[in-house]
């Protein structure tokens, strides 16, 4: 993105409405029914992948096409807008491919990238505990040295997909030799690994991704599990969590701009006495109020995609926390608008919105909670003393 026109390069442009072409294709009555039913949306998955849309952040020799987090980002918005988000966008080829593109081997990129980028394999990322959250600085995961591999013990919870992954993205603990504190590290483990296992949460949100905890008792992983330096642990895992943050705020736009289209199409349409409602300033000022906060709401966005593809951590990781509080924002708004324009008819299976009223919530409490947001903005931003 130009940083003085704010215009996106032709390329991104195309991209987006080849992929608003494919999202068409299967809009948000095939999302709907697959997730009802209890499916996934392989088929949409399977193409976007062969079309190479999933893999579009990731080295082109890996079988990548070789741009940036702003690029895959455009897809999963894109995809969303037209009704069929999806989820494991934000972890598969955004998390866990940055982080091995960045900081794998040559030996885990080459068995990892290639079917990450093509759609054919999935890997998911496992941070959250029931006892800490994501704070990384608390989680009791721990790895410990076997020989020349290593022995993972302990629980995950809320972590999406494991059942369509070939392998998850563990964020554990070693031991330091020197001190005895323990310390963030990265491992690949695939989900058919002998103590490895998962379990379902049920949960009131309509969605073809299911959420799990997982149990890792004594799992044995060899040397080539850990990804990167195990002394630099921490910068890998930010490396993951702010494309993350763009990845989970593109989704949340996604949804705003399908909710928010939803809800213009019905005011231009709907008359009730003898007009269309969207002449009433009622229904028309807080359509226009969303459609300013959604703009607002993508530009940050982008401003935190072009930061982090530009190599600039740290500005990306402020940017992509505003971005991502504020596409969350905007969602809710727009979702609930869309609905209360629709009247009785907003909850109605036939009109597509009812599904999304959970869904967006969803986007205040992860990747990081709006609360976790405002203490970094007040922390990082601000100047003002730590909160936690």
């Amino acid at each position: 993105m130009n940083a003085m026109n704010f215009t996106e390069p032709e390329e991104r442009v195309a991209l987006r409405a080849a992929v608003a072409e494919l999202g068409k294709k299967y809009g948000h009555e095939y999302y709907a029914k697959q997730a009802r039913a209890g499916l996934k949306t392989d088929e949409l998955w399977a193409e976007a992948g062969r079309l190479g849309y999933l893999g579009v952040n990731l080295p082109e020799e890996y079988g990548g096409g070789g741009a940036g987090i702003a690029d895959l980002a455009a897809v999963l918005e894109e995809l969303a807008a037209a009704g069929c988000p999806l989820l494991l966008m934000v972890v598969s080829p955004a998390i866990c491919g940055t982080v091995i593109s960045r900081f794998g081997t040559e030996e885990q990129k080459k068995r990892w990238l290639p079917g990450i980028a093509d759609g054919s394999g999935r890997m998911v990322f496992a941070i959250t505990e029931p006892d800490a959250g994501s704070n990384s600085h608390k989680i009791t995961t721990t790895a410990k040295r076997d020989g020349d591999g290593w022995v993972l013990s302990g629980r995950k919870v809320y972590i999406s997909g494991v059942d369509e992954a070939d392998a998850v993205l563990v964020v554990g603990r070693t031991e330091d030799a020197k001190t005895g504190k323990l310390k963030p590290a990265l491992f690949t483990v695939p989900t058919d690994t002998p103590g490895f296992e998962y379990k379902q949460i049920e949960m009131d949100i309509v969605s073809p991704e299911k959420q799990f905890g997982l149990f890792l008792d004594d799992v044995h992983l060899p040397a080539d599990a850990l990804v990167g330096e195990e002394d630099a642990a921490i910068a890998q895992l930010f490396a993951g969590l702010n494309p993350e943050r763009i990845m989970g705020a593109s989704f949340s736009l996604g949804i705003a701009r399908y909710a928010l289209g939803k809800a213009v199409a019905y005011a231009n349409e709907r008359k009730v006495w003898g007009a269309p409602i969207g002449t009433h300033q009622g229904l028309a000022h807080p359509l226009a109020e969303i459609k300013i906060e959604l703009e607002l709401a993508k530009l940050m966005t982008q401003k935190a995609a072009s930061l982090y593809d530009s190599g600039d951590d740290f500005g990306a990781g402020e940017s992509a926390n505003m971005a991502k509080y504020a596409a969350a924002e905007v969602a809710i708004r727009a979702v609930d608008q869309a609905v209360q324009t629709h009247g009785g008819n907003g909850l109605a299976s036939e009109y597509g919105l009812g599904t999304l009223v959970t869904a967006v919530r969803l986007g205040r409490i992860a990747p990081v909670s709006r609360e976790m947001v405002l203490n970094f903005v007040g922390q990082h931003s601000l100047g003002l003393p730590r909160s936690y």
